[in-house]
């Protein structure tokens, strides 16, 4: 592993609980149910081969085991795989690199990569990554790409009362340059506009790309909300927003994450 491999290992292994990140938060919450409701009307019917790469200790492919699908997971951080195979149900995971997947041409009929663009700096590397995802998968099947968005940090640090003159200054940083600085918190990582990802999508042979707002525009406001006594209201209506915009341009760079959506030309 290179340099950066190996602080982002470290830094899920030693410092931070990626297990139940999907429970803690509005913003979370959001992710997860906004994120299950589009795999859910984009894959193919049970039994389908689903490769989730990049899948962590396994929150997604458990709920789509328990859909009927077959999924097999990869992932670069060795506990995430233990959690994966340890949990109920258990899930055929291995280590790997999304960049070079250890699967067969055509092997499965959908690929998420819900994970690795986050911590790929270089252009090259995400290319390359998208195009392993598509190799993997079958004429004609669906691939899903994340990406966090270029301004999801500063507008958190704003929901949750944490901005300041630091954060003034990464807001600012953030409009020409997407790598995060790894001083704030969080692990090396790059955070993409609308358009970046729909090129590099489209760049690597991913065909029919629509992109998602995962979490749509009114997330910020659950997050501000969560301790006060209108929050539920405010996070069923931000869910709500969420499905109306998903794939509205204009809006989808507010969400803190993106999702590209296409397919493996026939």
């Amino acid at each position: 592993m290179d340099q950066v491999t190996n602080e982002i290992v470290s830094y899920y292994e030693h410092r931070y609980e990626e297990a139940t990140r999907l429970q803690r938060r509005p913003q979370s919450r959001l992710e997860r149910i906004r994120t299950l409701e589009l795999l859910r009307e984009l894959l193919p019917p049970a039994p389908a081969r689903v490769l989730d790469v990049g899948g962590g200790p396994g929150a997604y492919a458990r709920e789509l085991i328990t859909d009927g699908h077959h999924v097999r997971l990869i992932d670069i951080v060795p506990s995430h795989v233990e959690q994966a195979r340890a949990g109920v149900p258990p899930i055929d995971a291995v280590v790997g690199d999304a960049r070079e997947l250890p699967e067969p041409d055509a092997a499965h009929d959908a690929t998420l990569l819900l994970g690795p663009l986050y911590h790929l700096h270089e252009r090259a590397d995400r290319v390359r990554a998208i195009r392993e995802a598509i190799r993997v998968t079958r004429p004609g099947g669906p691939i899903v790409v994340a990406a966090i968005g270029r301004f999801a940090g500063p507008i958190d640090f704003v929901a949750t009362a944490r901005f300041d003159d630091r954060t003034v200054a990464e807001a600012r940083r953030l409009v020409t340059d997407g790598v995060n600085d790894t001083s704030i918190g969080f692990t090396q990582a790059y955070f993409h506009r609308v358009s970046e990802l729909r090129d590099e999508c489209r760049e690597a042979g991913l065909a029919g790309v629509v992109i998602h707002g995962v979490e749509g525009p009114a997330w910020p406001a659950a997050e501000a909300a969560q301790s006060g006594p209108d929050a539920e209201r405010i996070f069923d209506a931000a869910l709500e927003l969420a499905r109306v915009y998903s794939a509205e341009p204009d809006v989808a760079g507010v969400s803190a994450h993106l999702l590209a959506i296409g397919t493996r030309a026939a």
